[in-house]
């Protein structure tokens, strides 16, 4: 493979494909749009650097097909006052639906980011005609409620990697049973009549929790994710980080304990062993309680029950290293902890693993914590799944390091 030279910042290559050059300057203006909120074209033309025609051409394309919507003339103290423009939050929605190992969570969101529904449903049956099933009554359940825009954009769904090419699920501890080897994007595009993203859920969480939690002002964290197993989630630079097969970020598999328990990926001791929910509900288990939903070890917790305490005391000392590791790997802001344990497991785990292994990330100066708690809860990944298919209607798709011998594509240009 030839040697990738990093792009100069801020640098554009338009190529010469008229087609693909115009779908790539319409995602550049719709996403100018979602950032800013209302602007005139010529701030459309300034913050694109596209010439004021092209503005002109796309601005009126977009109105046509409903994804813009006009507000008037601004208020200006001299002068023709300029017309603005913003996204029609009522012009379509996004889904996002999160498959877990028991149950389906649902979202709608509208084009301004403003979410319309949210669903959670139990999942009694992993079969793939049941999942199918159920996430196609789940998504028209949704899609009735009252006011809701017509028109579905495409469909965010997450679900337990790891990954194998094309949204196909391999085998692996955190694999939804029955889906191993399953065309993943083909199954639940038939099943939600919609054109459908495939992401992981760890991936989507940390989406989710850029866009509406801890992480929506900031362009580096990692997210430690609670699903089925452990999982991880980065955000660099503001974009997610998937890896070269969308499996970046399986810290579950790390080792962690030397000869210590066996794990269905074929080694022994992984960290996901020790530190997941399923660990819990195997430690819950070996105290005669259990399985627990979310509130129920939420109370247990409350109760002081002796299984979660020691649970507790046990993963953040097992965690910590981890999270000063990851700190080294990334350089991240923060560490976000988040997914489907109780926020107040979610906090004790935090307080557990101090104190944190000392590490770059040890600055007197630091504005915000080295660790903390996600702000979206059990939502997380269907939210950021939900944003997968407005992104790829909005965002302009960023050079992926072109070296002279391949050029850029007119569609992954940096934009500044």
């Amino acid at each position: 493979m030839p040697h990738r030279k990093p792009p100069a910042a801020h640098s554009a290559a338009l190529g010469t494909n008229p087609e693909r050059a115009r779908r790539h300057n319409r995602r550049v203006v719709l996403e100018t749009l979602r950032q800013h909120g209302r602007l005139g074209r010529s701030d459309i033309a300034n913050l694109t650097r596209l010439t004021a025609q092209a503005v002109s051409n796309i601005v009126a394309e977009l109105l046509e097909e409903g994804f813009l919507i006009e507000l008037g003339r601004r208020r200006t103290a001299r002068g023709q006052p300029p017309v603005e423009f913003a996204l029609n939050a009522d012009g379509g929605v996004t889904a996002g639906m999160e498959i877990a190992a028991d149950h389906i969570t649902t979202v709608l969101v509208d084009l301004a980011g403003e979410v319309r529904a949210r669903r959670v449903a139990p999942l009694p049956d992993l079969a793939v005609e049941a999942v199918q099933a159920l996430a196609a009554g789940e998504l028209a359940r949704a899609r009735a409620a009252k006011g809701m825009p017509e028109r579905l954009l495409g469909c965010g769904v997450v679900m337990p990697g790891p990954f194998d090419f094309e949204g196909t699920l391999t085998v692996g501890s955190t694999a939804l049973p029955g889906w191993t080897g399953q065309d993943v994007t083909a199954l639940m595009s038939a099943a939600l009549g919609a054109p459908v993203t495939i992401e992981n859920d760890a991936t989507a969480a940390a989406v989710g929790e850029h866009l509406y939690g801890v992480g929506r002002n900031l362009r580096h964290f990692c997210l430690v994710y609670f699903g089925l197993g452990l999982g991880l989630g980065l955000m660099l630079g503001g974009e997610p980080y998937r890896g070269a097969q969308g499996n970046a970020g399986e810290i579950g598999h790390l080792p962690a304990v030397p000869q210590g328990l066996p794990c269905v990926c074929g080694r022994e001791g992984c960290l996901e062993r020790y530190v997941s929910p399923p660990a819990l509900q195997e430690a819950l288990r070996a105290a005669g309680t259990g399985p627990v939903d979310a509130a129920g070890i939420a109370r247990l917790q409350v109760e002081g029950h002796p299984a979660i305490v020691g649970w507790i005391a046990q993963a953040g000392k097992q965690l910590s290293p981890v999270l000063a590791m990851l700190e080294s790997l990334f350089d991240p802001e923060t560490i976000v902890l988040g997914g489907s344990l109780p926020d107040s497991v979610i906090d004790a785990l935090i307080l557990a693993a101090e104190p944190l292994p000392l590490s770059l990330a040890r600055r007197g100066d630091r504005a915000i914590p080295r660790v903390q708690r996600g702000t979206t809860g059990q939502f997380t990944a269907a939210l950021g799944a939900a944003a997968l298919p407005l992104l790829d209607a909005t965002a302009p798709r960023l050079v992926r390091n072109p070296s002279a011998s391949e050029p850029a594509a007119p569609d992954q240009v940096a934009v500044a």
